[in-house]
């Protein structure tokens, strides 16, 4: 335990056996006056024990607040809209794909509630410009996913890392870099993709240019009966959560509910990244999920659709824990949310992230808990 400033220098005093006792009032024994340094030892062990609980109260009080949001039952009819996209690794469009994994997909994807595909067509250079050469095998997956899974669409998912005071990325703020990012979506429309899907991170809440950024896209999209989607953070847990934590780090992790809502309104779909979230537990995991799912869809227009992302991955970091971070619980909260909110909202699905880190338990339980 460390010791507070001045401490040790009165140890020596504490343990003097030589203090002159005290005669107490109206007695004749002797009385030995309380050695000043127990005192001050005494606080700095009860403000030892006692900083942690209260750091900690707070935390407990959360996660038993996502619990308790995990408790009960979805509505019967929360499944599968068939409006679920799927996000897919470059390898679909750089020439390491073959005819036999596109059948293989189609099988896969049999069945189930899959009406997009974000296909990684980039990245982004920092300027906004998306060379040809990084996505040479589009048009051959684009007419293989049309002949083999008729009804799906397949997006571009485009992206970048946006620039901060400590690294390289995009500048939203330049507008000739803005203007790159929507030649470049012109540039894969034209190869054929039927949508762009742009993936910016870390964006922080109220970013203008972003918004600037999207209405342009928007624009583009429209003029060629295209879709336009997102890749969108999470939304506050507590109120101003983000600003709180903008005091202490660059990019805040959350969005607010507001700024979600503003993008939700420039988009045709957007698929929330629920995942990632330090989620100790399944049960408080899923309780977060529910959460998101409620505060997304008050702000969500009906006429967007909403898709929940499902962490078709495994990784056991800080920021994600993947015995708490499974389908089955993100389904579990995604039922739950939707079924207290607006169960009966037509556009609204799930995200599967990613194909090529997927188990046969992922889509099982995506599935069972969400299709059938």
């Amino acid at each position: 335990m460390e010791r507070t400033e001045g401490t040790t220098s009165h140890e020596d005093e504490d343990e003097d056996e030589d203090a002159a006792p005290v005669l107490a009032s109206g007695g004749d024994a002797p009385v030995e006056e309380p050695a000043p340094g127990k005192g001050r030892r005494r606080w700095v062990r009860r403000t030892a024990i006692a900083v942690p609980l209260l750091l900690l109260l707070p935390l407990l009080a959360v996660l038993t607040a996502l619990r308790v949001n995990y408790m009960g039952d979805p509505a019967d009819g929360t499944r599968t809209r068939d409006r679920d996209a799927l996000w897919l690794g470059h390898a679909w469009v750089d020439g390491r794909k073959k005819d036999a994994d596109v059948d293989a997909l189609a099988r896969r994807l049999k069945d189930t509630g899959i009406r997009d595909l974000y296909v990684h067509s980039g990245p982004l250079e920092h300027d906004g410009t998306l060379p040809k050469s990084v996505y040479p095998k589009a048009r051959w997956f684009i007419e293989a996913v049309h002949d083999k899974i008729p009804g799906v669409r397949v997006q571009a998912f485009l992206g970048d890392v946006l620039a901060d005071e400590d690294s390289e990325g995009m500048l939203l703020n330049n507008p000739d870099t803005r203007a790159a990012v929507v030649r470049s979506a012109r540039q894969v429309l034209d190869t054929g993709y039927e949508g762009i899907h742009l993936d910016l991170e870390p964006m922080p809440s109220d970013d203008r240019d972003f918004l600037t950024l999207l209405d342009a896209l928007r624009r583009e999209t429209r003029s060629r009966d295209a879709q336009l989607s997102v890749a969108a953070h999470q939304i506050d847990p507590l109120p101003a959560l983000h600003t709180v934590f903008g005091l202490f780090t660059e990019h805040p992790k959350w969005w607010s509910q507001e700024f979600f809502g503003q993008v939700a309104r420039r988009v045709d779909q957007i698929a929330m990244m629920s995942y990632d979230t330090a989620q100790p537990l399944e049960s408080t995991y899923g309780g977060y999920v529910a959460q998101q799912t409620s505060l997304a869809l008050e702000v969500t227009p009906p006429s967007t659709d909403l898709l929940m992302g499902l962490p078709f991955y495994y990784e056991s970091n800080f920021d994600h824990w993947g015995h708490a971070e499974t389908v089955p619980a993100a389904v579990r909260g995604v039922r739950l949310g939707l079924s207290r909110t607006d169960e009966d909202r037509a556009n609204f699905g799930v995200a599967l992230y990613i194909d090529f880190a997927a188990t046969e338990a992922d889509w099982r339980a995506y599935k069972e808990g969400w299709v059938r």
